[in-house]
């Protein structure tokens, strides 16, 4: 979708990517990557930054120590900004800043479809806390940047075919750790039990989605706007329709839900996959797979207009299929 872009990538490796780009190695966990990063946005005279780096699973990052995931993902976007702040500051023109938060930052329990002026409560996960208070960051530090729109996503639970994350992978069931149990486990196609604690409330959580082709097409939507928005812009990001309850996700899944006898034993037997190295969740994201935060997504419509059909493809339904067409 970037085809008419020149596209400059910043990461610890390089990306598998079909199509050719400018590559700088630069770890953002560094103080040293404020001034590379300056130095790369005034080599290229790059107009427009898309802040994609954030570890999510630690195990697959190979991220496990919680003070080096907040260096990269708090501290981590902080000196993106700081590096468009001197680079707007001294002749360049940084026009636009992109930074997709995420639906985990309003915490594991919304009252309903919320608004994105509702509080940020996220607790307990890392990651969950680690995307309010980056959130808290952009918003506090965006006029610093001077003349660059700044726009904030914060997108449902990503979907398709090719992603994984903690709810998509707790339906999939595959056996993610890093432990040879977990390796023959994949092998013979086994899986790990979809659990839910006993309780009508549990049966009653609704869960919504987001396709990442979608989200994709909002970014690049982004990248085409004009320089009229305000300086901060805010976004609920999910598909449309209606949010699916627990038991229509596991159908989608073809996964059999596996009853506990409360949290507490939920919790026991997430930290003991996790132990033995056969599930990539890791205990602390509990709240996140029981609780139910659906967002409010009136504001995208708006801002989309005529264009949110071309931009949004995907029902909340269709968005979560996707994710399990290959059996």
């Amino acid at each position: 979708m970037l085809s008419e872009f020149r596209v400059v990538g910043v990461d610890v490796r390089p990306p598998e990517a079909s199509q050719p780009m400018e590559f700088h190695a630069i770890n953002l966990g560094h103080e040293s990557s404020c001034r590379e990063l300056t130095q790369v946005l005034r080599h290229t005279g790059a107009r427009s930054v898309v802040h994609l780096a954030f570890v999510l699973d630690p195990q697959q990052a190979g991220v496990l120590d919680v003070e080096r995931m907040w260096q990269i993902n708090v501290a981590g976007t902080a000196r993106v900004m700081e590096a468009i702040s001197v680079v707007n500051r001294t002749g360049g023109h940084v026009r636009q800043f992109i930074f997709p938060s995420s639906v985990s930052a309003y915490g594991p329990e919304t009252p309903g479809p919320v608004m994105e002026d509702f509080p940020l409560r996220a607790h307990t996960l890392p990651y969950a806390i680690h995307k309010r208070e980056s959130d808290e960051v952009v918003r506090y530090r965006a006029e610093s940047m001077g003349d660059c729109r700044t726009y904030i996503l914060r997108p449902q639970i990503f979907t398709g075919a090719a992603m994984q994350d903690y709810m998509v992978g707790a339906l999939r069931g595959i056996p993610l750790g890093n432990s040879p149990r977990a390796a023959r486990m994949r092998a013979e196609g086994k899986r790990l039990p979809l659990m839910l604690p006993r309780g009508k409330k549990y049966d009653d959580r609704r869960f919504q989605f987001v396709h990442v082709d979608d989200v994709a097409r909002l970014l690049v939507y982004l990248l085409h706007r004009p320089h009229s928005d305000p300086a901060v812009t805010i976004l609920n990001v999910a598909a449309h329709g209606e949010p699916l309850s627990i038991q229509t996700c596991a159908e989608i899944a073809h996964a059999k839900i596996t009853r506990v006898p409360n949290r507490a034993a939920y919790r026991l037997v997430l930290r003991m996959l996790w132990k033995w190295g056969l599930s990539s969740i890791p205990p602390e994201a509990l709240p996140y797979l029981i609780g139910s935060y659906t967002v409010n997504t009136d504001r995208l419509q708006q801002f989309l207009g005529a264009d949110y059909s071309q931009v949004m493809h995907y029902s909340v339904e269709d968005a979560l299929r996707d994710s399990f067409r290959h059996p």
